[in-house]
């Protein structure tokens, strides 16, 4: 029990790091573009229930909302709170930690989240667990390296190669469907993130 407690206590300080985002550019215009793509996949329909993880101000929630989708959000700190002003269905909870039944959605949208898991293996594990068979995930992270140098930002833990990453999405138990370079230029220069639509293998 040693382990676990000390592993408790280092989650524990780094909630610190969770900070409020206002939706911005580009993440207002991604986000529209990638729901689309989403909702144009075989088997996404009207009724499924979608989780949103790091759902932020709620953004893709009432995309999601608006296309007839059922969707629920996790997220830490002051977005539960404004999520849930709006009458949105969001839950304080931990990427990591899901505290949902096994195969409870059709669909996980995880966009800019992974990277803030300490261990993104584990936590795709769990996304894993709460899709039912040939369930759709949406994964997007920022690029290492580029102009905004993204594995510099406090929070992020896990800015990891496109290689990794698809390594541990096979690992997790999901086949990669489509897999898309979203670039785009910023004050700082050229940015990148990589954009993965992927299925639960049964």
């Amino acid at each position: 029990m040693h382990h676990l407690s000390g592993l408790e206590q280092f989650i524990e300080q780094l909630r610190s790091d969770v900070y409020p985002e206002l939706p911005s550019e580009p993440h207002l215009t991604i986000t529209a573009q990638m729901i689309e793509r989403l909702l144009a996949k075989p088997g996404v329909t009207a009724g499924q229930r979608v989780l949103d993880v790091g759902c932020g101000q709620g953004l893709a929630l009432r995309r999601f909302l608006a296309a007839g989708l059922r969707p629920v959000g996790i997220a830490l700190g002051e977005d539960v709170r404004i999520c849930g002003q709006e009458g949105l269905d969001v839950r304080a909870m931990d990427q990591s930690f899901l505290d949902f039944e096994d195969g409870s959605f059709d669909i996980v949208w995880c966009r800019h989240a992974l990277e803030h898991s300490i261990f993104p293996y584990f936590t795709l594990a769990g996304f894993k667990r709460v899709l039912r068979p040939e369930g759709m995930l949406y994964v997007e992270v920022p690029a290492p390296e580029t102009s905004c140098h993204h594995e510099r930002n406090p929070n992020h833990y896990s800015v990891l190669g496109k290689s990794m990453w698809c390594s541990l999405f096979e690992r997790a138990g999901f086949a990669l469907e489509e897999e898309l370079d979203i670039n785009f230029t910023v004050p700082a220069g050229p940015d990148l993130y990589w954009s993965f639509f992927l299925r639960s293998r049964t």
